[in-house]
């Protein structure tokens, strides 16, 4: 995607000790070549990665980030230190961040956007020192939870003592350190590292990559082959026009193994109260029925805005008109579209049936 947005002075890849590790984190699981690997180290390996998909996308994205679903103050708890393992941070600062994603997603604001450059979008926002803080008052119903704050602040010790667990499983299996460290840089480092990316790519290429069912004001995608990598979380068009569901995949032909789970927990008492999105909004705003795609209109805008004030840049006050005029145009443009959106949910509002009020996230 051509970078639409400029980023700030102070927006960049911080060189510290968090971003050598992140780094040798991706080399670390080469050293397995002079270890050698168990067949084991495999099976760990994929566990290990689909639980801890798992644990990211139904506890941090869909529970503490848009509350979807019910749990209770216990599990609640182990869901939290539960996604602590896959090394993305705490619960608070992970939920508080995405909140504000969905209230700028796509604008300038926005500070994963892939318009501010897709490798910013997949990894460069983490590396840098300007995010760091756990924005509390986005996330006050969980931050007043002592015990989620000591998780947040505490992120690295379950990664930790699963790294250890898993070097103990690995000289069990094997007799041998040389053996127990094989495991480890497969079933630990390396899966961490795939969580990593797969999680990343909701980010980065979910909303560049796919098709879109509803017209929303962001650039959201559905994308079958980051469900099937993410556990259901590649449904994004699906999730940002209804991000309070607990399902992204709203048909049943829409791979979500994170909503299966979920359900089997429900049937068991663990979690309750799963949220679907009411038969009415799946009708809404539905591009194949002409509903008006501001998302993608402000997108293809912002580009030709750019490439023009790429080309004044390089060639003086040439373009200095053709620019305005686009400006101008655009916000003429746009102000007809919104007003056209407004009055067609407005029509379509009136031709529907009494509702309940749907739930706000």
């Amino acid at each position: 995607m051509t970078h639409a947005f400029s980023r700030a002075a102070d927006e960049k890849v911080d060189i510290r000790v968090g971003t050598v590790v992140f780094t040798i984190m991706h080399f670390v699981p080469l050293l397995a070549f002079f270890t050698g690997v168990h067949w084991s180290a495999w099976i760990i390996m994929a566990v290990l990665y689909l639980a801890r998909v798992f644990f990211i996308t139904a506890g941090y994205h869909r529970y503490f980030a848009h509350r979807s679903y019910r749990m209770g103050r216990f599990m609640q708890f182990l869901m939290g230190v539960a996604g602590t393992t896959a090394v993305q941070k705490g619960p608070l600062w992970w939920a508080a961040h995405h909140r504000h994603h969905h209230k700028h997603s796509d604008d300038q604001e926005d500070i994963h956007s892939p318009k501010r450059g897709f490798w910013w979008s997949h990894t460069g926002w983490i590396l840098c020192k300007k995010y760091d803080k756990t924005h509390h008052d986005l996330i006050p119903d969980f931050t007043k939870y002592p015990e989620l704050r000591f998780i947040d602040k505490f992120d690295w010790i379950a990664p930790l003592l699963l790294g250890v667990a898993v070097w103990g499983l690995g000289y069990w299996i094997t007799g041998t350190g040389v053996g127990a460290w094989g495991i480890t840089l497969v079933g630990f480092f390396l899966s961490t590292v795939l969580t990593w990316h797969a999680t990343f790519t909701v980010n980065s290429l979910a909303h560049v990559f796919g098709n879109r069912r509803f017209a929303t004001r962001d650039t959201s995608r559905n994308n079958l082959w980051i469900a099937l990598a993410t556990g259901g979380e590649g449904w994004h068009n699906n999730h940002h026009h209804y991000p309070g569901a607990a399902c992204q995949g709203f048909y049943w032909y829409e791979i979500d193994t994170s909503w299966y789970v979920l359900k089997a927990l429900s049937w068991v008492g663990l979690v309750s109260g799963l949220r679907r999105p009411p038969a009415h909004v799946l009708e809404k705003h539905l591009i194949k029925k002409g509903a008006a795609d501001l998302g993608m209109f402000q997108t293809h805008w912002e580009r030709a805005v750019k490439a023009l004030a790429d080309a004044q840049a390089k060639a003086g006050d040439v373009a200095i008109e053709q620019k305005q005029a686009l400006e101008e145009m655009l916000s003429a443009t746009r102000a007809k579209v919104e007003e056209f959106a407004k009055a067609s949910a407005e029509k379509a509002a009136s031709l529907m049936p009494n509702k309940e009020p749907e739930a706000v996230n």
